[in-house]
């Protein structure tokens, strides 16, 4: 289905052309309508589906048409990250270039001159706000906002959100808002938590869900079984025989990523890192430097795998496994964007077989166990089941020669291991207009655009 078979305003056409977007995802074509049509709406997907457009797109589009409050805030937005509250507030930049339609994006780690700008966005009422809920909890205990006149509220990534405790959070913001609106909540998954979150807030929701639990198509995945003390080895010798560009290397704490971080520069690599500890202008300016190619990759924790918008990264390493399976979807996703291929590496530790075992259980694939090269010595034998039985880990065996390493995490369990069945089938990539079959299909298709409206016609908002 394409864009132009919505009753969308020509302001939001223009942009979508101007945008190159064209055909829609699959969960665009099933949300668009009844989003438009007013209904709250959960929508079950994961990240690179083009779930941002879905409810952009519809709320930009009643605000074109009018009859909302002016100098008001009529649409809140929460996001779990700075990350992607700073992405959905670049691509609200594209969707309202034709429009009169303003926003603001707030979130924590900024100077004094951004907080003012925050601050300015607020008291003029901006008409779209995407927030961190911690920030804009902040704003509200000060007066800085008044979220009284808000007719669409959206929850994107919610499940990351109630990952990082944000529960009360949001109920706290929610009862800033009118009982009479419009609600979207966007998730990953569909845990319970998620459930009675979406009970509290909608009101007879429709429930969009796509199928979750497979990779993209072009992701080719590899494991490396290993010795904790051996990952840094096995890393080294994969770009003896190839570039470390465009790369990026997931840990799963942020002692660790550093640690990582300063061995890799020391044998050599163009490495930048990105965790929790890092101020916003210093993120921005490692994503900065990655994207512009100063530097090949970056060692991170699970901020990055989530809310960020590069379709070129080549190779994704988990230095360890995610010990939830939704999370290695989201790191792994990080490749084979925008229709292209990728590579996935995982390096499974004896301690970590059994989680990398309900990974595989989950995505119903069995990944491939790359052979280690002689030099290295003696692996572990892959056997999850063994490992289990005898406790996390097993034995000690060769454990890493650097702090850090070797210790045991604390579980937390196994997550949202078996989804419900999903009836439509993930997508590699959200718009890519340059597919070769979507061009013919375009082509071969006669385009029809409603004539622009004469003056006598609806005009934008303001």
């Amino acid at each position: 289905m394409y864009f132009d078979e919505f009753d969308f305003e020509d302001e939001i056409l223009d942009a979508l052309d101007a945008m190159r977007f064209e055909k829609c995802t699959p969960i665009q074509e099933q949300t668009l309508q009844p989003l438009m049509d007013g209904r709250d709406l959960i929508g079950v997907a994961q990240t690179g589906t083009g779930k941002t457009a879905a409810y952009l797109l519809p709320v930009l589009n009643n605000l074109c048409k009018g009859g909302y409050p002016e100098d008001e805030i009529n649409c809140v937005i929460m996001a779990p990250t700075r990350e992607l509250a700073q992405q959905i507030d670049r691509q609200l930049e594209g969707f309202t270039y034709f429009m009169q339609v303003s926003s603001v994006a707030v979130y924590g780690g900024n100077d004094g001159q951004r907080y003012e700008q925050e601050l300015r966005g607020m008291a003029k009422g901006a008409d779209i706000i995407v927030a961190t809920p911690g920030r804009l909890i902040s704003h509200i205990t000060l007066g800085n906002i008044d979220l009284s006149k808000v007719s669409f509220f959206i929850l994107d990534e919610a499940d990351r959100m109630l990952d990082m405790g944000f529960y009360n959070d949001i109920m706290t913001i929610a009862k800033q808002l009118p009982k009479e609106r419009q609600t979207m909540l966007f998730s990953a998954t569909m845990p319970q938590e998620i459930r009675k979150l979406a009970s509290d807030l909608l009101t007879d929701p429709l429930q969009v869900t796509l199928a979750l639990a497979k990779p993209a198509d072009g992701i080719t995945q590899q494991a490396y079984v290993c010795y904790e003390g051996q990952k840094l080895g096995i890393i080294n010798s994969i770009f003896d025989d190839e570039s470390s560009e465009r790369v990026i290397l997931f840990a799963s704490r942020k002692t660790k990523v550093k640690e990582i971080a300063r061995i890799m520069r020391k044998h050599g690599f163009n490495v930048g890192e990105m965790h929790s500890d890092l101020s916003q202008s210093e993120r921005d300016d490692i994503m900065y430097q990655y994207k512009s190619r100063k530097i090949d990759m970056i060692v991170a924790t699970d901020i990055l795998a989530r809310g960020i918008d590069i379709d070129d990264i080549r190779i994704v390493i988990n230095y360890d496994v995610p010990r939830d399976c939704d999370d290695y979807i989201h790191r792994i996703g990080r490749t084979a964007r925008a229709g292209t291929k990728g590579r996935a590496i995982t390096l499974v530790s004896e301690e970590d077989q059994e989680y990398f075992k309900r990974i595989e259980d989950f995505i119903e694939q069995e990944i491939p166990k790359m052979e280690i090269p002689a030099e290295f010595g003696d692996t572990p034998p892959y056997e999850p089941k063994k490992k289990s039985q005898k406790g996390r880990g097993g034995k000690n065996g060769n454990r890493a020669t650097h702090r850090g390493h070797g210790r045991k995490s604390k579980s937390t369990g196994e997550k949202r291991v078996k989804e419900e069945k999903r009836t439509v089938q993930p997508v590699a990539d959200a718009n890519a207009s340059t597919n070769v079959e979507v061009k013919k299909k375009r082509n071969n298709r006669r385009h029809y655009r409603r004539p622009r409206k004469n003056n006598g016609g609806q005009e934008s908002k303001k």
